[in-house]
Formats: C-alpha cells, structure tokens, sequence
C-alpha cells in the first residue's frame, strides 16, 4: 500500500464496499463472475496498483443477459412506487457509504475528494428526484371525435437499459440513468469506463444489497466490464431497446450506427466545447471564479469544463490579467489533499494529448500565456500531474474548434455586440453547456433567445461546470441530443402507448367511413 493509501485510508474505504485486489467484473446481483482479461486498475493519483479486475466474456455477458430478461419479467409488475421504494433505500445505504465510495472515486478517478464526495451526492440527490417520479409517472387524457370513447396515453417500461459511461463522472451518471430507469421498470446493464472499474464494482456491491434484503431477482442490476468490444455486445443486441451512452463524439458516433441499424434507441451524452462570453457589463469577479473553477476543476476532465472565454475587447487585458493572476494561486497536488485544487489527469496518454494541444495552438499562431507542463518530482511520481495552461487563440483554430479534456483555457477576443460573441460562441460542432457573464438584462436575454445559445444548457452569470439534479442535463449538435437526470428525462426510458375505450354499444369509424355488416 501507498503512503498516500495508508494516509487517507483506501483500504478500509475498499473494505467497507467490498472491494478486494482481485474482483470479479461481471454480475448479476449477487452473483459476481468473470473470465475475461485481467484489468488492472492504477490510481492516477500515485501510479498505485489498486486492484485486478475480471473483464466479461461473451459468455459471461449471456449470463448477464439471460439474468436481465428474466429479472425484468418481474419488476415490470411491481408497482412503480413500490420500485420507488427499492431507490429510496438505495439512496440511503449511499448515505452509510458517502465517505468511502468519494475516497474511493478521488482516488480512482484523480478528481478531489470533495468532487468526488460531491458525486456520491448526486447519486443521493437522483435517487430522491427517482423516488418522487415514482408516482408521477403520468400520461395525458385526450378528448376523442367519436362520441362514447375515451382516448388516452400511458407509459410502459421498455426492458433492459444498456449504459456505458465515462471514467469522468464514474459513478454518478451511471446513477442518474439507473435510478430512473427502475422507477419506470427497467433493468439495468452496465458497463463502465475499463478506466474506473472498481467504482462500478462498489456501487453493484451496494445495490446487489438492497436487491438481496427485498427477495428481488438477481439482474435487476447488472455489470459487465471491459473495453469497448465488451461494449459492442450490448449496442448490437436487439434485446436491450435503449443504449445510454457518455462519452467522446467518436464514440458515440459508432453506438449510434450500431443501435440504429437495429432500430434501437440511444441516448448520447457526448463531448462539450464549453464557452462563457464575457460582455463589457459583467461583473470580473464571478467571472474570473466561474472561468477558473470550470477550466481546471476534475483537472478539466467535465464534460461541461470551460474550454473558451469570449471576452469583448473593451474589457480583454483587465479579464486575461485577472484570469492569470488567479491561476497563481492554483494548487496541484494529490487530489485526497483538501488544500489541493488540481488533481492529476487521468492517465499518461491523457498527458500527451494535452501536450500535444498546447503545441498546436502554437503552430496555429497563437500564444500560451500561462505554461503548461507535465509536474515532476516528489508527489507527482504517477507522471499524470500537469500544469493549467491558458492560451490566447482565434476561434477558427483548429485546436480551438475541438474538445480538449484538459485544464486548456482558450481566450478568444470580439468586438462590436453580443451577437458577435454569439456567432463565436456557437461556431462549433459541439453544443453541450454554455455562460454569459453580464449584468445587462438585454444581452442575457439575447443569449437565452431562439437566436441565442444553440447548448442543450445556458446559464447567466454562473459557469458552464456543473448541473443540477432537478434539469434534464444534455446537450445539442454533436453532444447528440441526449437528456439525463431531470425534468422529463424518465420518458426515454419506457414506451409511449395511446388508448382508446369504446364504452358505447356500437363501433363508429374514423372519418365518418361507414362499413355495414
């Protein structure tokens, strides 16, 4: 064990999520197997082997499936708030387990511990948000043309939910598709980043829990792990009807192909290329805290981090002055550390993709104003500490055009009114979360207009960092139109069925068609 293991206790956090140095990486409730490849496990945090996980064969995943199919069997049945209930107590044994399922993420992962106690929150929060929906799982009465017929629509549960989700956000976006997902009735198959699999083998131990505690089948939770071929198993098989998918537009290009050539569905939460403008009424103080802290929290790794700042020009040397001066005071170190604001990356090919996008900004013309750099020597052994850089860019760059998931800031320049900012703004492929920083009500206005923002989320005066539990979370373009979490996401996860009673003793037909027999 590491000093920093020993230091802030990763070993009794395993323990406590049942967690041991060789897991098996497939189950069906309480039924863990696996006899796939070995994957290791190493925390970006100190290079540390954590533990040894068994990735899914394929036939280890049609025991998984031929579990699921059977599982949903049953718990379409249960009534939803009844289902509801099973959440509620999964939200609670969260609770129990808050404190090492945030270690066990921070020190997976490499985000803080306080983002990652932040995570398990979430989870709680959904949860809560999914016990609520389990009663309101509502449909609309409509009026008929024929007379003595009643018309309506209801909500049915679709079957098993494939999820595969990002080694960003490792346990709480698997949350807020799976809590949803079984207040509507639904199954859930998971398979998490082959990056972070140790936090879905501690959150299928806490479910497999309450399943067992409520004489519930085995498959109502399940998890397969591996890469991206034991991902192909589920975009492929026509018994699972929706695919929930987080992660690079790449990616979720081909699970797309792959879901559509079935006539499947998918629900993509993919890449953002995030912007907050800054206008010449904005207040420079929240802006430097929401550009800062949404370009280098989790190291730059959201998918809502601040990859641009659009700064009118009137006001551009006082932001890019206040910006640098605040990346002064940056933190990098172990992210366990609550003195710390910047963890590591996740990995060293995380690494060198960063290098690589501050070296093409410069061979594009621009100029890095805040150094990057990988850190060395005492604390940074696992070579995935790197600096925040900033670096003065045009929008049309190449770099500038793509996502960088790394602490990268781009400063971008405009002139004239905030629809130049907005042109700027939305001159990109990617659509997920987007700022306005400005006190005038016109331009905040403006940017939330149908001519304004083109994101799946828009915000005045905050950063584009972060959600909140109660909003459908997603975004537009190619983040692929996806919603997650709040409002009416549930509806993704079930069938839409239209009804009509005849309680007359005769059978008019539509259009005044008349058929005698």
């Amino acid at each position: 064990m590491s000093k920093i293991a020993k230091e802030f206790g990763i070993d009794a956090a395993l323990k406590a999520l049942g967690i041991k140095k060789i897991n098996a990486g497939t189950s069906t409730g309480s039924e863990n197997f696996g006899s796939g490849e070995i994957i290791e496990s190493r925390s970006p945090v100190d290079g540390e082997l954590i533990a040894k996980v068994k990735s899914t064969s394929k036939e280890d995943y049609e025991r998984v499936m031929s579990a699921a199919t059977d599982a949903f069997v049953d718990w379409r049945k249960k009534p939803a708030p009844q289902r509801g209930e099973i959440v509620r107590q999964f939200g609670e044994k969260l609770r129990e387990l808050k404190e090492p399922l945030g270690k066990l993420v921070s020190y997976e992962m490499g985000k803080s511990y306080q983002e990652g106690l932040g995570e398990v929150q979430e989870m709680i929060d959904i949860c809560d948000f999914a016990v609520g929906l389990s009663r309101q799982l509502h449909g609309l009465t409509m009026h008929s043309e024929r007379p003595g017929h009643r018309m309506y629509e209801q909500y049915h549960p679709l079957g098993p939910v494939g999820i595969i989700s990002a080694f960003n956000f490792p346990v709480a976006v698997w949350a807020w598709n799976t809590a949803l997902a079984w207040v509507c009735g639904d199954v859930c198959v998971w398979k998490p980043s082959e990056k972070t699999p140790l936090c879905g083998i501690a959150c299928q131990n806490i479910a497999a829990v309450i399943f067992k505690a409520n004489n519930l089948p085995e498959g109502i939770s399940c998890l397969i792990n591996g890469d991206y071929k034991v991902g192909e198993m589920m975009t492929g098989d026509s018994r699972i009807p929706l695919v929930s998918a987080t992660g690079s537009i790449r990616m979720g290009k081909i699970v797309a192909q792959a879901v559509a050539a079935r006539l499947g569905k998918s629900l993509l939460e993919l890449g953002g290329n995030n912007a907050i403008i800054v206008t010449p009424d904005a207040d420079i103080k929240m802006t430097v805290i929401g550009a800062v802290f949404g370009a280098v929290g989790t190291a730059g790794q959201r998918c809502t981090s601040t990859r641009r700042l659009i700064v009118h020009d009137s006001i551009y040397d006082k932001v890019k002055n206040a910006v640098v001066d605040a990346y002064k005071q940056l933190r990098i170190g172990n992210p366990l550390d609550e003195n710390n604001h910047v963890g590591p990356l996740i990995d060293t090919d995380a690494v060198v993709m960063y290098q690589e996008a501050l070296q093409k900004v410069v061979d594009e013309g621009g100029k890095v104003i805040v150094d990057g750099g990988v850190m060395e020597g005492e604390g940074y052994e696992s070579g995935c500490y790197v600096k925040p850089a900033i670096a003065e860019a045009e929008p049309d760059f190449n770099i500038v055009q793509h996502e960088t998931f790394a602490p990268v800031l781009y400063l971008l320049k405009y002139s004239g009114d905030v629809e130049n900012a907005i042109e700027i703004h939305n001159g990109v492929v990617q659509g997920l979360s987007s700022a306005i920083m400005t006190n005038n009500l016109r331009e905040a206005e403006r940017f939330l207009s149908v001519a304004g923002s083109d994101c799946g989320i828009a915000n005045v005066n905050i950063g584009t960092s972060g959600a909140e539990i109660g909003g459908a979370f997603g975004g537009e373009k190619e983040t692929g139109g996806g919603r997650e979490s709040g409002s009416d996401a549930w509806k993704i996860y079930m069938r839409r069925q239209t009804n009509t009673i005849n309680y007359t003793t005769e059978l008019p037909l539509a259009q005044g068609i008349s058929f005698e027999l």
